[in-house]
């Protein structure tokens, strides 16, 4: 695990590099407890290097993308990009994340010059107590003396903080309802860079997307026998975002059947601005 500042780590690995291909790059994976990529990290450099690719002036206002394979943090990734559409007002781009030749993430995504048109947005929930009132990652875990405990305590590039409770230990207090708000912002300031924050945004909510369903089962991160992975994620950003300020994530899940379960976001700042809307879904099995 890396011991210097965990924010300046994430950048690090979110630094493609090109690779030997025309629109091909390269990029490191962080250290991760049982050896496995995490998927927000894959998605935020499949994002950053179909970025690469595209012209000035457009960002990214959509990604749809699937998790085919668990990567393994030992090995490089290649991340291939094809050009789909350049048209006046958008561009469209798929990435292939791939470690020895196979695919571990399919990604597409779609950047938009800025237009003006309709504005309007949903406002944030007026009943939510600020992150400054909420007890953090570290409050809950950092008596524990446990890999995982430490990885999300001390080397997490994010500022995780649950209103009513998190569920690392536990299950919710009130199960069954399946809704949750959490406060995120990262640990450390970052480069004025709408693409970078963008990609970072999308690597932090892989954290909490799926955490409804648990709550929804009544069971915690926890649990023995959890078995859990994202399969699908999907995105859309609606405003400029800064992840180095404070995020409100309202989550809810509207359905699990068939060992999968959906997890649901809207995102807001501080101020009250709606900046993103998220939807995952991941298998989500649980012990009989």
């Amino acid at each position: 695990m890396t011991t210097d500042d965990p924010t300046a780590a994430v950048l690090r690995v979110l630094d493609v590099q090109p690779g030997a291909g025309d629109d091909e790059f390269t990029a490191t994976s962080l250290a991760q407890p049982g050896g496995r990529v995490f998927g927000g990290q894959v998605l935020a450099q499949a994002l950053l290097a179909a970025g690469r690719t595209v012209p000035d002036g457009r960002l990214p206002h959509s990604l749809h993308g699937y998790f085919l394979r668990a990567g393994d943090v030992r090995k490089p990734i290649t991340l291939a990009v094809e050009r789909l559409r350049d048209g006046r007002s958008f561009t469209a781009r798929r990435t292939h994340a791939l470690q020895d030749g196979a695919p571990i993430l399919s990604m597409i995504a779609s950047f938009q010059e800025e237009q003006p048109g309709v504005d309007y947005a949903e406002t944030m929930p007026e009943d939510v107590p600020g992150p400054e009132e909420v007890e953090s990652a570290l409050d809950h875990l950092g008596a524990v003396d446990h890999p995982v405990a430490k990885f999300w305590t001390q080397e997490a590039a994010f500022d995780l903080r649950h209103v009513g409770g998190s569920i690392y230990l536990r299950p919710d207090r009130e199960p069954g309802q399946g809704r949750q708000a959490v406060w995120i912002r990262s640990r450390s300031p970052l480069p004025d860079d709408q693409l970078l924050h963008r990609a970072l945004l999308a690597y932090a909510c892989d954290q909490v997307m799926l955490e409804p369903v648990l709550r929804r089962a009544g069971s915690s991160w926890a649990t023995p026998g959890l078995s859990i992975a994202s399969l699908d994620h999907a995105m859309w950003w609606h405003r400029d975002v800064r992840v180095d300020q404070w995020l409100l994530y309202v989550q809810s899940t509207p359905s699990a059947q068939g060992g999968r379960g959906l997890g649901a976001a809207r995102v807001f700042a501080q101020d009250g601005t709606l900046v993103a809307s998220i939807a995952q879904e991941g298998m989500v099995r649980l012990p009989d």
